[in-house]
């Protein structure tokens, strides 16, 4: 160790001694130096290069895979200038592909695309959703044509042929002036419709004032007679009804050249014949509503006012007989009597000699009423020139003696077999006078 020591101070000492090999020593560890900075840059190019060829081999193997799938599917250049254009779209400013960036754009694109598929799914499925809805209002407007056929996109092919074949008949040319002939006589008729029903109106009003003319020549009490009144119905049907059936003639005479009958007026006439129709689940409300609003007699409500003769000012308002003595009832109930039989058989005043039926039958007739209300009533069945048939019982013949031409008397004593005696009025003063029991 000593010898070693001894070597080392004496190199030491000569390498000081020496400039020479100072400068040899101070190259070499430059040397060493460089050496080891180029062997690091090796090992570091080494390790680079093993990546590029590690990448290379992916690179390789992805080309490979995206070639057989390419293989697999090949796609015609419309194809592929679709692909690429929709690649353009999805990608935007990221289209600079590099092999570390297929995966991700490839996923980038999947998405964009999916979300354009999920799109167009939920316009389809609203778009079926409203052929479907126009299926239903075609079949159900079109009932009896379409009775085959389904409401499904499965039928479609049926419904393109019924379009074949109304297109191929030439229907078409045929609207303008089916529409017109259908205006023309949907104007007519809810014009003669409406005339109609405006005329039983008036006839109402007539024949009120042909009974008021009967009423007025008998006293209802002293000094006063009676007449019937009728007054516009404040029923909220019947007065709607009236005004769709003016909104549908209004304006008709003065319309455009071109266009008689607008579409808006065509669906205000559907609409009241739709009713009248019945609409679907509410049928009888419809039937009902329609007897209601087309019977003219529901266009009215009827009172009757006692007046004076002298003056003719109103003494009272019957809209009923509510709160009256029963024999202001049983005067009234005379006179709707009276005249709902001249309303009903359409009876003229003052002739002699007339078609209309004139024979009524009265069972029991003045049994529980007042003398004067029952002479009232006769006097008015007798100014009505009715004919009639009167079962009374025998304290009453006194009451109808006056206005009857000759009786029947009914007799069953035994409770087995009945017995009839017809006579004369003037047979029965006769023998009434003669102080003969009638049998």
């Amino acid at each position: 160790m000593r010898r070693i020591a001894a070597r080392q101070q004496e190199r030491r000492q000569l390498e000081a001694a020496s400039d020479a090999l100072q400068e040899l020593g101070r190259q070499l560890e430059a040397a060493e130096a460089r050496l080891q900075g180029l062997e690091a840059q090796r090992t570091q190019a080494l390790g680079e290069q093993g990546k590029a060829e590690n990448r290379l081999d992916n690179a390789q193997a992805m080309r490979q895979q995206a070639g057989s799938v390419w293989d697999e599917a090949p796609l015609d250049e419309a194809q592929t200038a679709r692909l690429e254009s929709l690649r353009a779209q999805a990608l935007g400013a990221k289209q600079q592909l590099t092999v570390e960036s297929c995966d991700r754009r490839e996923q980038e694109v999947r998405g964009w695309l999916q979300n354009h598929i999920d799109a167009a799914e939920k316009r389809s499925k609203r778009l079926a959703e409203r052929i479907i809805d126009a299926m239903r209002g075609f079949k159900e407007a079109f009932k009896t044509e379409t009775l085959e056929m389904d409401v499904a996109l499965a039928a479609l092919p049926e419904y393109a042929r019924m379009l074949e074949a109304l297109q191929s008949d030439g229907l078409p040319r045929f609207e303008v002036r089916f529409k017109e002939l259908l205006n023309v006589n949907t104007i007519n008729e809810i014009v003669s419709f409406k005339g109609q029903l405006e005329r039983e109106r008036e006839t109402i009003r007539a024949r009120v004032r042909m009974i008021n003319q009967s009423l007025q020549a008998i006293d209802y009490n002293p000094g006063r007679y009676i007449a019937l009144v009728d007054t516009p119905s404040q029923d909220m049907e019947v007065r709607q009804f009236q005004q769709d059936l003016r909104a549908c003639t209004a304006g008709i005479l003065v319309g455009a050249e071109d266009e008689q009958y607008s579409e808006a007026k065509f669906m205000q006439v559907k609409a009241i014949i739709d009713r009248f129709r019945g609409r679907e689940g509410q049928v009888e409300y419809d039937r009902r509503w329609t007897a209601k609003v087309t019977d003219v007699r529901n266009w009215f409500l009827f009172s009757a006012s006692e007046r004076w003769r002298e003056g003719d000012a109103e003494y009272e308002h019957y809209s009923d007989s509510g709160g009256k003595s029963g024999g202001q009832k049983e005067k009234l109930a005379y006179t709707v009597l009276a005249a709902s039989l001249a309303y009903q058989f359409g009876l003229e005043w003052g002739v002699t000699r007339s078609r209309s039926f004139r024979f009524v039958v009265i069972d029991e007739a003045f049994g529980r009423g007042s003398d004067e209300s029952a002479h009232y009533g006769l006097q008015l069945f007798e100014r009505l020139n009715l004919q009639l048939l009167i079962v009374t019982p025998l304290q009453k013949i006194h009451i109808i003696e006056p206005f009857v031409a000759s009786v029947a008397f009914v007799a069953n004593d035994d409770g087995r077999a009945s017995q009839l005696c017809c006579m004369t009025i003037e047979e029965y003063r006769a023998q009434k006078a003669a102080g003969s029991r009638a049998p």
